[in-house]
């Protein structure tokens, strides 16, 4: 199953960079179900380090290609930072080990996590299909407002910041539909952005826990490869239009959240 799960990760950095996301919706499963990390705050533990780095990677890339919005990352990093801070510290540990009982199926704090995971991106899949099909902008041609639905951006990213605190989740599945959809940002540069955001959340968030154990074989090993996907990501990037992207995005989270659903509550 570990084979299984290194193959996976090259497609956890595929992910990233070519739609900006899906690296922990694809890294959290694979470190639960293939590398059978039960306990759930070791694994998005290890999910923070492997995107964290990953998208290290491909947010350098995409402020050189100037397809980075500075100005709206700060204004997401801010709220979705302190969101992240204290649900992790004040929130997490209050959480009681057993929520409650769904016929004979009983659903733990591990699980309880799982499943809020799967239906945010339910949700999240549902819009970027539903807006798949409108026109992108033109990256160079009109310039993306950082202030605009500035209030409706900060609930976003104080959510963003819980989901990373709870699930280790970068957040670029809510991330990129916010800047797409708020901030008319192209496609393109919603990504760079994304990435930006994905890299501080993810790395402040794990280093907040080093006191933590951590499989540092597993992790490195691990990130090197997803880093390598994402090298090819970025070039698949740029030969694909961006209401592909959007649609492929959507899919994508769609999918793997009905498999999270299916897994936990029926399998």
């Amino acid at each position: 199953m570990e084979i299984l799960g290194y193959i996976a990760a090259l497609f956890i950095g595929l992910s990233l960079g070519l739609i900006g996301s899906g690296g922990t919706i694809l890294a959290l499963p694979i470190l639960v179900y293939l590398f059978k990390i039960n306990d759930m705050q070791t694994a998005t533990h290890y999910s923070m380090f492997v995107v964290g780095i990953t998208a290290l990677i491909g947010a350098f890339k995409k402020y050189n290609e100037k397809l980075v919005d500075i100005k709206t990352a700060i204004y997401f990093l801010i709220p979705s930072l302190i969101s992240l801070f204290l649900t992790r510290k004040i929130l997490l540990p209050y959480f009681p080990n057993i929520f409650f009982n769904i016929g004979n199926v009983q659903i733990s704090k591990d699980i309880f996590l799982l499943l809020l995971f799967a239906i945010v991106m339910l949700i999240s899949s549902v819009s970027m299909i539903k807006n798949a099909q409108q026109e992108d902008v033109d990256c160079f041609a009109k310039i993306p407002n950082a202030n605009a639905n500035h209030t409706k951006t900060t609930l976003v990213a104080m959510l963003i910041g819980m989901l990373t605190a709870l699930l280790g989740a970068g957040g670029g599945f809510l991330i990129i539909p916010t800047l797409v959809l708020l901030k008319e940002h192209c496609m393109k540069r919603a990504i760079g952005t994304s990435l930006v955001i994905i890299t501080v959340n993810s790395l402040i968030g794990f280093f907040g826990d080093l006191h933590l154990s951590v499989d540092w074989k597993l992790v490195l090993s691990f990130s090197s490869i997803a880093v390598l996907g994402m090298l090819l990501g970025i070039k698949l990037s740029d030969k694909i239009a961006g209401a592909t992207l959007k649609k492929a995005f959507g899919i994508l989270v769609l999918i793997m959240g009905f498999f999270i659903i299916i897994k936990e509550l029926v399998l």
